[in-house]
């Protein structure tokens, strides 16, 4: 994580320009931390976006019929509070729109706006499925504080509110929530992300 932050502030700006992307509903709804997530020096204040439930997958996804990617289309082994192993899908178009998904949906306090939640995090970037970076290589957790305004990438303001202590969540962060039309360091200009994140920890503001 210590890269995270040099990458998210060159980042800011493209941040606060895109924070309020739609979310997707049900099965597609509404991170940051590669080279760092972490580091958007204006990041967005909106309120985060619903998230999916650990549901049973669709039985028809979006890479059999060729429509945008869900959340359901990216695979992710590995169980919670272990570094995960991402799969982006072909034969379906990058998705639009900030997407979560919980993958396991933990039993302790929620992470809601202004708290200071702990992650670990797994990056992928959507482009090439190639992995980019993840917390667990440094065996340190990252801590976020005042969620919702943290200085890290909007799509990690919106899309982490409503975790609870223990629960995994994938992301799929549009660029626009992330580093924009510029990029930053290793993430190419208009760059989709994708994360696997674990809460570790909630506290009190």
């Amino acid at each position: 994580m210590r890269n995270v932050g040099k990458i998210m502030i060159a980042a800011a700006v493209a941040v606060g320009l895109s924070a309020c992307a739609p979310t997707e509903q049900a099965s597609t709804q509404s991170a940051g931390g590669p080279s760092s997530p972490a580091a958007a020096s204006k990041p967005a204040s909106k309120p985060a976006p619903a998230t999916t439930s650990a549901a049973a997958p669709a039985t028809t996804t979006a890479a059999a019929t060729g429509s945008a990617c869900t959340a359901n289309d990216v695979k992710v082994v590995g169980e919670p509070n272990a570094k995960a192993t991402i799969t982006v899908p072909g034969g379906c178009s990058v998705p639009k729109d900030l997407i979560t998904k919980d993958l396991a949906p933990g039993t302790g306090p929620e992470a809601k706006a202004g708290v200071t939640l702990v992650v670990h995090y797994t990056l992928v970037t959507w482009s090439d499925n190639e992995p980019r970076e993840s917390s667990y290589d440094g065996g340190r957790p990252y801590p976020l504080q005042n969620l919702g305004k943290s200085g890290v990438i909007a799509g990690w303001n919106q899309g982490l509110i409503g975790m609870k202590q223990g629960g995994r969540r994938l992301l799929i962060v549009p660029p626009g929530l992330a580093y924009g039309d510029k990029g930053s360091g290793p993430i190419k200009p208009g760059e989709t992300l994708v994360f696997v994140v674990d809460a570790v920890q909630v506290t009190s503001a």
